[in-house]
């Protein structure tokens, strides 16, 4: 997908990404177990990372409040599952819908996501 384009058509939510595949992965981060997308709060779009945020987005990332964290906001890019906050920071790196293995270095950035600090 090309990094301009509003929407990837491949998926049911409204997602954007630098060079997506249809797994989610991007061009920032591409290993096998990076397979989720995140919506951000202030856009409600989904993007595979922080960065693709930054490179797409006409504004500044918002991050999800704790009191907010029953929302789907976690897109699973194996089996199309969208989680809770709360879901995906409790699934100990495994899709609780499929079984996909998500990449547990996510949770050194998890900040950048969610109001975890």
């Amino acid at each position: 997908m090309e990094g301009t384009e509003a929407r990837d058509p491949r998926f049911d939510v409204p997602l954007r990404g630098v060079s997506t595949d249809g797994e989610t992965r991007c061009a920032h981060y591409a290993s096998e177990r990076d397979v989720i997308a995140v919506a951000f709060p202030c856009c409600g779009v989904y993007y595979p990372c922080h960065a693709c945020h930054e490179a797409l987005a006409d504004h500044e990332a918002a991050r999800w409040p704790p009191e907010r964290f029953d929302e789907p906001a976690v897109l699973c890019g194996a089996c199309r599952t969208t989680l809770t906050v709360a879901a995906y920071l409790a699934c100990d790196h495994v899709c609780p819908a499929c079984g996909a293995a998500f990449n547990p270095g996510c949770a050194r950035h998890a900040d950048r996501y969610f109001a975890v600090d």
